[in-house]
């Protein structure tokens, strides 16, 4: 890269990054897992709760703890039925008579 205006236009793709808040970094991995790494780091990249969601999937796995109990609770609570109304009660019958 002898180019100059090559390395003034990286340069500044590097600033602009860096004013957006992304920092490069080298990883050391398997060829396999190539796009595997490249696409997660994509997904840590946006913003939103995709990106939330697969920081504290991440974390969770390289910590090695055991997940939190309550798990199921939360994933409950972001169901999208959450809210929808929904009449599940039963109506109680006594049921027939058997003879013995």
């Amino acid at each position: 890269m002898s180019n100059t205006a090559q390395k003034r236009a990286i340069e500044s793709y590097r600033a602009r990054l860096t004013q957006r808040g992304f920092k490069r970094f080298e990883v050391l991995a398997l060829e396999s897992d190539r796009e595997l790494i490249r696409s997660l780091a994509r997904q840590l990249a946006e913003e939103g709760p995709e990106a939330d969601q697969a920081r504290q999937t991440v974390r969770a796995l390289v910590s090695g703890e055991p997940p939190k109990a309550g798990s199921i609770l939360s994933a409950l609570r972001r169901s999208p039925l959450v809210g929808a109304d929904l009449d599940l009660s039963r109506s109680r019958e006594e049921g027939r008579r058997v003879d013995l």
